[in-house]
């Protein structure tokens, strides 16, 4: 006997609370400066989000609707991935409010801004790390009948790597120290990211 629940998303899952971001879980949390044609700042979290090659490297975030975010991604072409630590997650969190286009959330959270190397949107000055990116592309997602769905995808080159010096370890990037927390589960469920643990790969 197959111990297991199933159902096809497109019939619905019958449970009382959709299940699909609890199981994608947890989900790095993509916290994204960008800056519209007016040079007006726009800081929001977005959870998914990843990184998708390494040389060069390539981040992407997903955005349903076509928010402010993206807009300005596809206006200036340019975005920061904010590193939102366990120290700025109740800041993080001030930034999801849906404020007016062009007015800045990064001074609704009380955040810093400092200036980024290679793009024109800031970075949060107290993020652990941030990742300037130039837009490859965006993509609008399909399904699969083929119908476009209100789903975009914004995928970026990092052109520069900030780290804050109190998370360089031995020349390694300290994740555990820098405490970074992830998107889970149901409304307002997040994780931390307190402690690591190592497993090399196999060789041949």
């Amino acid at each position: 006997m197959d111990d297991t629940y199933f159902y096809d998303p497109r019939q619905g899952h019958g449970l009382p609370h959709d299940p699909f971001k609890a199981i994608l879980a947890p989900r790095p949390i993509g916290w994204i400066s960008t800056v519209d044609a007016e040079g007006r700042v726009n800081l929001a979290p977005y959870s998914f989000f990843n990184g998708f090659h390494t040389n060069p490297p390539v981040v992407a975030f997903g955005s349903e609707g076509r928010k402010d975010s993206l807009r300005n991604v596809e206006a200036t072409g340019e975005f920061v991935c904010n590193f939102a630590s366990r120290a700025l997650a109740g800041a993080m969190n001030e930034t999801c409010a849906p404020l007016p286009p062009g007015e800045n959330e990064m001074i609704r959270a009380g955040l810093e801004a400092a200036p980024s190397s290679q793009v024109a949107p800031p970075r949060v000055a107290l993020a652990p790390a941030a990742l300037e990116c130039k837009l490859l592309q965006v993509l609008q997602l399909r399904d699969v009948e083929g119908r476009l769905l209100d789903g975009f995808m914004a995928i970026g080159q990092v052109v520069g790597v900030h780290i804050r010096r109190e998370y360089l370890r031995d020349g390694r990037f300290d994740t555990a120290a820098a405490q970074p927390v992830a998107r889970c589960g149901y409304r307002g469920d997040y994780a931390e990211v307190t402690h690591l643990f190592e497993m090399l790969r196999p060789t041949a």
